[in-house]
């Protein structure tokens, strides 16, 4: 393995009769087409020059929702396998860089008529002498239909039921303070070849104050350099992560031992602006596959 180069890092169901079933279905990924209100944008940031933010609640169906807002704690986070997911943990609130407890949200209940949109401004009022960096929290807005009436009473043996489907999309707020600094370390990452595909496992330590909001891509070459295929995924890195990236290998046309040129920077993402994303350092690496 050879390490190429890490460059300066950047600036600051059905039940019986009379019951009814409540499902609760918890989307952590925003602005999907089947969630019961979508919410734009996916996320916030705000700061000591700007403490106020809003996102629009827009209701796409043809009944009313009953809406809620509140915060909660949550951020990515990986298996051994390089799985990640984000749970929402409202024990975590005492997190250091938390900022659920301090930013309110006008208003945080409401019912939102079909086909209308509702707009929703967060306050921040953080606490004194905040350290520099970021601070973070998740904006969850949950949903439901408005009307909600039992079923009719069955007849002598009937079962009935009656399902009301709470959605929940969670997204991201981020309060920024002072000099701001994204860094980020790459510890040893291999490369391995398995069932016909090369396997490479990535471990991520974030060293600055803020998100490490990157693109991790790599390229996969073979022994006469040509390249075999490419993959790109978004990264976001805000304490330890471990993320896995799986690159086939055709049964022909290539010449083994093969390698993978890896880079990891916070320029290239797509989703997110530009004007979000604190510039931090650019990594790469040259992995021999084992």
């Amino acid at each position: 393995m050879k390490r190429l180069i890490n460059t300066p890092r950047g600036y600051r169901g059905a039940a019986l009769r009379g019951t009814v079933l409540l499902a609760l279905l918890l989307l952590l990924s925003a602005g999907r087409i089947f969630a019961s209100v979508l919410v734009a944008p996916t996320v916030v940031v705000l700061s000591d020059l700007k403490r106020t933010g809003r996102i629009i609640l827009r209701n796409p169906g043809n009944t009313p929702k009953e809406v809620s807002v509140r915060f909660s704690f949550g951020l990515p986070e990986s298996d051994s396998l390089g799985n990640v997911t984000v749970q929402l943990d409202d024990s975590a609130l005492t997190d250091p860089r938390s900022a659920a407890t301090w930013i309110k949200a006008f208003p945080r209940k409401m019912v939102l008529p079909a086909g209308a949109q509702q707009i929703v401004r967060f306050v921040a009022n953080p606490p004194k002498d905040l350290t520099d960096g970021e601070y973070w929290a998740r904006v969850v807005v949950s949903s439901q239909s408005a009307a909600s009436e039992l079923p009719a009473t069955p007849q002598a043996g009937e079962i009935s039921a009656k399902i009301n489907s709470i959605i929940q999309t969670a997204i991201s707020l981020k309060y920024r303070t002072g000099d701001l600094d994204a860094a980020l370390d790459v510890s040893q990452p291999k490369a391995s070849l398995t069932d016909g595909k090369v396997v490479v496992m990535i471990d991520m330590t974030n060293r600055g104050n803020v998100s490490y909001l990157g693109l991790l891509s790599c390229r996969l070459l073979d022994a006469e350099k040509k390249e075999v295929m490419a993959m790109s995924q978004n990264v976001a890195v805000y304490y330890d992560l471990r993320r896995r990236i799986d690159l086939p290998v055709p049964d022909s046309g290539f010449v083994a031992p093969y390698q993978v040129e890896m880079t990891i920077s916070t320029t290239g993402r797509t989703d997110v602006p530009v004007t979000e994303i604190v510039p931090g350092n650019r990594v790469e690496y040259l992995l021999a596959v084992e």
